[in-house]
């Protein structure tokens, strides 16, 4: 797993190596797709996983995959010159544009809301979100669940001030919930099922419908000067695009491939994969993503988690959209 200082010695270690990239060479022909090595961000489970179970592993240039915990050090790690490629939630976004980062976003991969969740004890008396004033209630912070905790708040005529907010990790938030430390927790993915098995918690409000359910896949535009690198990055998209389509037909088989790799239960994948709000895809840059995006940063503006306002659009880019159709 990658940490901010991890990600830095990244970058100076390709450097050292002395790795060829977009930055280092003359710009290539389209069709020279051999002489490209793309190095890619990823999380467990998810992209070295899924590829060659979908058969989309034999790629005519070269993938380098690095691991990390969090977007927000993928995206510091692209603005480095560390990574190439990377996918995060809107979240790191709103953060990366405040800083003014040199990444920009070139597709979308839109996937399931439905596994993030406010979730309550058992025994809670509370039956929505309003119910939650007064409450002690975990999340983690700068995470889409920060997000939708606080739409859901705003939905139902509370403020962040109205409840008593406590941020925590999901391994705290896990014990926090079944010891009774908080009276709620706003989470996402699996955790939902452990608890749900573990301790017999229940979901009061799910994502769905606050949630866009959009990772933002973005690189370092100095790569999209390179004709074969966007080549290239269009056909890895691709492949990641086909991969979900043809594995999440199957959720049995999808749980017996996540679960040796990510050390979660079957049936909890299973859980997941077989209740999705909406199938994962991938989809070129959109104005309609780019709104969605800068809803997320306008949420964390209004809670003054941001210094002030910031315009995403930016961020943003069509130029592999061509690429990406016929991908």
């Amino acid at each position: 797993m990658m940490t901010r200082r991890d990600a830095l010695a990244l970058a100076m270690g390709f450097g050292a190596a002395g790795l060829v990239t977009a930055e280092s060479r003359p710009a290539r022909a389209a069709d020279d797709l051999a002489s490209v090595t793309l190095r890619v961000a990823t999380f467990r489970g998810q992209d070295a996983t899924l590829l060659p179970a979908a058969g989309q592993d034999k790629t005519p240039y070269a993938v380098q995959y690095a691991f990390f915990n969090n977007g927000s050090l993928i995206t510091q790690a692209i603005n480095a010159g560390a990574i190439d490629l990377g996918g995060w939630s809107e979240i790191p976004l709103v953060f990366a544009a405040a800083a003014k980062a040199d990444i920009r976003v070139v597709a979308v991969l839109q996937g399931d809301t439905a596994n993030q969740a406010v979730m309550v004890p058992k025994d809670s008396t509370a039956r929505t979100v309003a119910d939650l004033k007064g409450k002690r209630v975990g999340y983690v912070r700068a995470t889409t669940a920060h997000f939708f905790l606080l739409k859901m708040l705003h939905q139902h005529g509370l403020g962040w001030n109205d409840i008593q907010p406590v941020n925590l990790g999901v391994s705290e938030g896990l014990t926090a919930m079944q010891s009774g430390a908080v009276d709620a927790w706003a989470t996402y993915g699996y955790a939902i099922q452990m608890l749900q098995a573990r301790s017999g918690a229940r979901v009061l409000e799910n994502a769905v419908g606050i949630l866009s359910g959009n990772y933002l896949i973005g690189v370092k535009p100095k790569l999209l000067e390179d004709a074969a690198a966007r080549r290239a990055i269009a056909d890895y998209i691709g492949r990641l695009d086909l991969s979900y389509r043809t594995l999440q037909r199957d959720p049995r088989r999808m749980a017996r491939i996540l679960s040796p790799v990510i050390q979660v239960p079957e049936p909890f994948i299973y859980d997941v994969w077989s209740h999705m709000s909406q199938p994962w895809r991938v989809l070129p840059v959109t104005p309609a993503a780019i709104a969605s995006a800068q809803d997320v940063t306008d949420t964390f503006a209004a809670a003054k988690l941001i210094p002030a306002q910031v315009d995403v659009a930016p961020w943003f880019s069509d130029i592999l959209t061509p690429l990406l159709t016929r991908a």
